[in-house]
């Protein structure tokens, strides 16, 4: 197979670019990123020797289509996108240009070139939220109902690649996952952010709505799901990629404190962020029953070894930091 990660420098496509070179060493891997704050390189830098780097934007359909026929590519996945909802609430025209035009981009730069599958990353938010006080989960027949500018924009996207399916026949498939967690993550959200503040003693920002819950799944999960539609989906389908384990804000900043030895008085709560979805499940049966996939990271596990990844590697987030464009929790002062 050749390959083309776009937004490979991020934190689920730079995992992913590395699973796939251990996975398939006799495959040929070429990240595609314009290195926004949230592209870092460096966390290309253990596999720079088994992967092509092109600096290119996902806007930009000349540059994609010559990296495309240079590299020979066959299979896209596509990863690139705007994805912090706090920024999105500011700047909601950098998603919709990112995430909806840049998707669309690719797809027709894909169409031009004639690869043999597009496959789609996207998310649990273009359903909208659930209530807490049910069982509900989304399934793939689940209708569309974002709440932000963010969700909206990975709904466009969603619908951008059908359209190419239905109308030009290019072979895509799709998938929705939950919320990721594990090493690599910009330290803008919320698990990284948390343990960069405990690691520092400073108060943990917590958004009004504490019991808010998100589905969580390790990136390494997500990694494999990827290569099971990869290997064995049905061209044109989408499969939800889900763990089935929710945790609410609360919970969440609480292991983070009980594994890195803080107390809990460190907690503190902050106005809530314009549109804050209470809840997200995916209902995943689907990619189980057909594909054969199943999570391997247990997620108490899997967030304590997260924790003390970002404990072990200061000199990785602390540069980072301070290219985070918003400053959570402050709602009350325009976010910014």
């Amino acid at each position: 197979m050749r390959l083309l990660v776009t937004g490979g420098a991020g934190f689920i496509g730079s995992n992913f670019a590395r699973y796939w070179v251990e996975q398939h060493p006799d495959d040929h891997v070429v990240v595609y990123d314009v290195l926004t704050y949230a592209g870092n390189r460096p966390n290309l830098s253990d596999i720079e020797d088994r992967i092509v780097f092109v600096q290119g934007d996902i806007c930009d359909g000349d540059a994609a289509e010559k990296t495309l026929r240079g590299e020979e590519i066959d299979t896209v996945v596509h990863f690139a996108a705007e994805s912090h909802n706090s920024l999105a609430v500011l700047n909601p025209g950098l998603f919709f240009r990112t995430n909806v035009l840049g998707t669309q981009t690719m797809l027709e730069a894909a169409r031009q070139v004639g690869v043999s599958r597009f496959h789609h990353v996207s998310t649990c938010e273009v359903y909208g939220d659930l209530p807490l006080d049910t069982d509900e989960a989304f399934t793939e027949e689940s209708p569309y109902r974002p709440r932000t500018p963010y969700n909206a924009s990975k709904a466009g996207a969603d619908h951008a690649v059908r359209a190419y399916s239905e109308t030009y026949e290019l072979p895509i498939t799709i998938t929705n996952c939950a919320n990721n967690s594990g090493p690599y993550q910009f330290p803008e959200k919320l698990i990284p952010h948390f343990c960069a503040l405990a690691l520092d003693d400073r108060p943990l920002t917590l958004y009004a709505s504490t019991e808010n819950r998100r589905e969580w799944l390790h990136v390494l999960d997500h990694c494999t799901a990827i290569d099971a539609v990869l290997q064995r989906g049905t061209v044109g389908e989408t499969y939800h990629v889900g763990s089935g384990v929710e945790a609410s804000i609360m919970e969440v900043a609480d292991r983070i404190l009980a594994t890195l030895g803080k107390p809990e008085s460190l907690k503190t709560i902050v106005p809530d962020r314009p549109g804050h979805d209470r809840r997200y499940v995916l209902d995943a049966s689907k990619l189980r029953r057909e594909l054969g996939w199943a999570p391997s990271v247990e997620w108490e596990q899997g967030l304590a070894d997260t924790v003390r990844w970002y404990a072990e590697h200061r000199d990785w987030w602390e540069p980072l930091a301070a290219r985070a464009p918003i400053a959570e929790g402050s709602w009350g002062s325009g976010g910014r």
